[in-house]
């Protein structure tokens, strides 16, 4: 049972019931049963709990014999855990589950949070760099986190020593989310445990990982893709040239996501990454301003989502199609982010994206996993 098989019929709805969720947790901590062959089984059977019974034939028709999915027992003793431990396990589809990952090809099914869950609704800029940072970088990263966070802008980071520390430090007062590696009970790096505590009360902790949990080498990229994932765009700080930043910006990339990059000494190891990405195409940053100026958002601390804090104006027929040849004009084979689109125009993010959906409807705009547009052949 690998983990190749195509995603695309996910679910559509959370489970409604704790019997639901159950099989959910059971078939998802099941061995040899990844994200993608989770989607498959639940489209293909109806139900987890189908899926759950049809799952030891599955594996005798491929080989492994004796196969037991994982026990009912043990996800009833995870849920109990995560429930004295005050978190909450979020099913895709769930009103407090992160709407930017449910655009994923591999969206995590279950999340485990604890925290402050409005946070999750909020505009999302991830925040990451090297664990050995230095002091400029450090410094760069308090002073860029704590001004998105006086502008409303939600910092997300992965906990990590160096300038994720820093980052979640001088945002716990206005907004950071840490994505974690190992389970929703597991501090790690050892050093960042009175942080991890802050922000059980003051931020919010993710994780797709069991409870108890301890992190592993492979977990970390896949973090990694959840921190980028979950943010509207991704501030590169300090990188080495080989490092889990730059993964991390490769995730951003694909996703749609902005991706920027702070500048630095080219003798300096550190910033080796940053450069590079900045010539391949990320955006050169120096502040808080810039990112927010390149991402054209003037906010307040009363604001949420990017594409929420304006309605749609009403618009004659010759705007609306002056509108319609500018994306079109604007879109081509290749696929572009949407954000990337409204800034080019100039428009109003509400207005745009509202046109957006009816050129699609119209078959003349197709829109790709990842936030990203492109015009079809047929327009």
């Amino acid at each position: 049972m690998a983990d190749d098989f195509s995603s695309s019929s996910h679910p559509l709805l959370p489970p409604t019931s704790e019997d639901e969720r159950v099989s959910w947790l059971r078939l998802l901590r099941s061995r040899r049963v990844g994200i993608a062959t989770f989607y498959r089984l639940l489209s293909e059977y109806g139900s987890a709990e189908a899926a759950l019974c049809a799952l030891p034939d599955i594996a005798k028709n491929a080989g492994v014999e004796k196969y037991r999915p994982h026990a009912a027992r043990d996800a009833l003793f995870e849920l109990k855990r995560g429930k004295d431990l005050g978190s909450t396990l979020l099913c895709r589809g769930d009103k407090n589950f992160p709407k930017p990952l449910e655009a994923l090809d591999d969206c995590p099914p279950m999340l485990w949070c604890k925290g402050n869950l409005d946070l999750l609704h909020g505009t999302k800029i991830a925040l990451v760099g090297a664990r050995n940072a230095s002091s400029l970088g450090t410094r760069m990263a308090r002073a860029m986190s704590s001004a998105l966070g006086e502008k409303g802008v939600v910092v997300v980071s992965g906990l990590a020593r160096g300038i994720d520390a820093a980052a979640h430090h001088a945002a716990l007062e206005t907004g950071t989310i840490a994505i974690l590696a190992g389970g929703i009970d597991i501090a790690y790096p050892a050093e960042n445990a009175a942080l991890f505590t802050q922000m059980e009360t003051k931020g919010v902790l993710i994780t797709e990982q069991p409870i108890t949990q301890q992190p592993l080498a492979r977990h970390f990229p896949a973090r990694n893709r959840l921190i980028s994932g979950i943010s509207k765009a991704l501030v590169v700080i300090e990188a080495a040239g080989k490092s889990g930043s730059l993964i991390t910006a490769r995730f951003a990339l694909d996703q749609g996501r902005d991706v920027f990059a702070v500048p630095g000494h080219s003798f300096d190891a550190r910033a080796s990454g940053c450069n590079s990405l900045i010539r391949d195409g990320a955006i050169l940053v120096r502040s808080a301003e810039d990112v927010l100026n390149a991402l054209g958002v003037e906010q307040n601390s009363d604001q949420r989502d990017l594409f929420m804090h304006s309605e749609p104006q009403k618009r004659t027929l010759p705007e609306t199609a002056k509108l319609h040849s500018e994306i079109l004009r604007r879109l081509g084979p290749s696929p572009m982010s949407e954000d990337q689109l409204i800034r080019d125009i100039s428009g109003n993010a509400a207005q745009t994206s509202a046109v957006v959906v009816e050129l699609e409807l119209e078959g003349k705009v197709l829109r790709q996993p990842g936030g990203l547009l492109s015009k079809t052949m047929a327009s």
